[in-house]
């Protein structure tokens, strides 16, 4: 996939997707799959986004990011999006919407059909719609096609609405939404290594600054590396009975019992809250709560069939 990070113009002409896609929920993928069927008829399948939400650069509250960019470059590949404009927001933020057609989607992506959702907004202080898009394009000669919402349970798909689910610790129904579990990927971090000690190893990962927090507790997890993927169950928060000095996400795999893995990449994707975080009175009584967690996540795990072998068998 080719990243531009700025207004570099393309090699081809495209088809552009159009979006903040935080979180590239099913939604955004209605949007981005109509970019998709677009390269049969000899456009690159594009994604025109930012860095970060253009209502966190106005400085408006917006709950914190679903995705990390470096998740989000991931899945937009993974997609088959061949072209991605990660653009910094103020790049385009004093655009009219007339410039912005004709200067950054004629002119620099050499769009020849643009694509966004129903509820779409651009140009100068976001006043221009879909209907705009659509007349500013026809007069440049560029097809538009403009996705409807995506429902669940009655209601629009949004990263509103999934943000909301996270934090309540709604792993299960937020999957729903984004089609696929909320996770991290970041490198395994140097531990206290107590969880060594009581037999439960541990790994642990920073929860990515800025992003959505979860509701503290433990949950259920996938987590994979190396092309294989295992049960775990994580504890996201400050683990209160050893204490942590920030929030963050530290995970026991009951069936694996390979080597360390500091400094790997470990994706770990959140599926089902088990309980909220609490302090146990001693090490004994935590220990006995991880390994009872463990339990309950393995069950889990063998009856969605999540895991090839969440006994490590």
């Amino acid at each position: 996939m080719k990243l531009h990070y700025g207004l570099q113009r393309s090699e081809k002409e495209s088809a552009v997707a159009l979006g903040s896609f935080d979180g590239v929920h099913l939604g955004h993928r209605k949007v981005i799959a109509l970019a998709l069927r677009e390269k049969s008829r000899g456009l690159v399948p594009t994604v025109l986004t930012f860095t970060d939400s253009p209502r966190n650069s106005l400085g408006g509250d917006f709950g914190g990011r679903i995705f990390t960019q470096e998740q989000k470059i991931r899945v937009m590949e993974e997609l088959g999006v061949e072209q991605l404009y990660l653009l910094d927001f103020a790049s385009v933020r004093d655009m009219t919407a007339e410039e912005f057609v004709r200067g950054v989607l004629a002119g620099v992506c050499r769009a020849k059909q643009a694509c966004c959702g129903f509820n779409f907004t651009f140009g100068r202080g976001g006043k221009a719609g879909s209907a705009d898009l659509a007349r500013l394009c026809a007069a440049c000669g560029i097809g538009t096609a403009v996705a409807d919402a995506v429902l669940w349970g009655g209601a629009p798909v949004s990263s509103t609405r999934i943000r909301s689910l996270i934090a309540d610790g709604r792993a299960d129904e937020a999957e729903k939404l984004l089609g696929r579990p909320f996770f991290y990927e970041s490198p395994v971090l140097q531990g206290k290594r107590l969880g060594r000690k009581m037999g439960t190893p541990t790994i642990n990962q920073a929860v990515p600054p800025g992003s959505v927090l979860p509701k503290f507790g433990v949950y259920v997890s996938r987590v994979s590396f190396g092309g294989k993927a295992f049960c775990g169950v994580t504890n996201v928060g400050v683990n209160p009975t050893v204490g942590t000095e920030a929030a963050r996400a530290e995970t026991w795999m009951p069936g694996y019992s390979g080597p360390d893995l500091y400094g790997v990449a470990v994706r770990t994707e959140l599926l089902k809250f088990l309980r909220p975080e609490r302090r146990f009175p001693g090490i004994a009584e935590l220990r006995d709560a991880i390994l009872h967690d463990g339990e309950a996540a393995q069950e889990y795990c063998r009856a969605c069939r999540c895991v090839p072998d969440p006994d490590g068998r």
